[in-house]
């Protein structure tokens, strides 16, 4: 038996060293605690902050803002504005991602084809999304369409970057294996490139989602194109309209919950089951 493996057979497990540490030292350890805490610092802030600004128009506090959200939720109004925004985004989202995929599947298979996206890319990836709804509003009217064209924009290009990016970064002898077992078009893209240039695409995907959310509250804030049914920006544009602060803090409140969520659930389960668990990203 080697020296080292003589070490590591007298070490105790690293379940036993954890077991020795003060429990509060474990405690802390652990993200979820370390982040709660942040916010509950956050929420403590705020709330002396609306105290002292003692101006409920200007600055609502905290508990006035969770009271008004908690008569959001109960009356159902503001899960229903969250559900129209949602199925508006996923649409795009889905048909955004769809698009940079082909894109950058055209892309690696020609010369031709890395000349075109590049092209693309320089002359629309610039361009801020919801300077384009004017434009939808008058060709598809108030109304989905409108803003699934602009959100469709907002995904579209920094996916297909991303995308590109980490097809270029893959090393070329996976390249050529793929190439030896006979793998070419579509085939050599989904079993070859896409694998390899995950950490990439899901970058991407995450940068392309915040786009999105961010550009559809935007939206239905300046326009409200919703034909009616108005989603979360909108219904953040009403209260504004109608001095009830506190229901817009709780719908900023609503807005960035989501954008946890999604972060924390959506694309962390995804980087779990993909490049944490392949070693890809640590």
């Amino acid at each position: 038996m080697s020296v080292v493996q003589s070490i590591a057979h007298q070490s105790p497990p690293p379940a036993a060293v954890a077991r020795i540490l003060p429990w509060h030292v474990r405690l802390w350890q652990r993200d979820g605690v370390r982040r709660l805490l942040m916010l509950v610092v956050l929420a403590i802030s705020w709330e002396i902050a609306a105290r002292w600004q003692n101006n409920e128009l200007l600055l609502p506090g905290f508990l006035q803002t969770a009271q008004a959200l908690i008569d959001g939720m109960a009356s159902g109004e503001l899960l229903q504005r969250v559900g129209v925004s949602l199925v508006v985004l996923v649409k795009a989202y889905c048909i955004g991602v769809a698009l940079a995929l082909v894109l950058t599947s055209v892309a690696v298979s020609s010369r031709l084809g890395r000349d075109l996206l590049g092209c693309l890319c320089a002359m629309f990836n610039p361009l801020p999304a919801i300077a384009l709804l004017p434009l939808a509003l008058l060709w598809f009217g108030l109304g989905e369409r409108s803003l699934i064209l602009v959100l469709v924009h907002s995904v579209l290009w920094t996916l297909a970057l991303n995308t590109s990016t980490g097809f270029l970064g893959v090393p070329p002898t996976l390249r050529m294996v793929g190439r030896n077992y006979g793998l070419r078009g579509l085939r050599f893209v989904t079993l070859i490139l896409i694998p390899a240039a995950l950490p990439s695409i899901i970058a991407g995907l995450k940068v392309g989602w915040a786009f999105a959310w961010r550009t559809l509250i935007a939206a239905e804030l300046v326009f409200g194109t919703s034909s009616g049914q108005g989603g979360l920006g909108w219904y953040i544009f009403v209260n504004r309209n109608e001095l009830y602060t506190d229901r817009v803090f709780a719908g900023l409140v609503v807005v960035i919950l989501i954008g946890l969520l999604v972060e924390g659930l959506v694309f962390r389960m995804l980087e779990r089951l993909t490049v944490w668990r392949w070693g890809m990203q640590h």
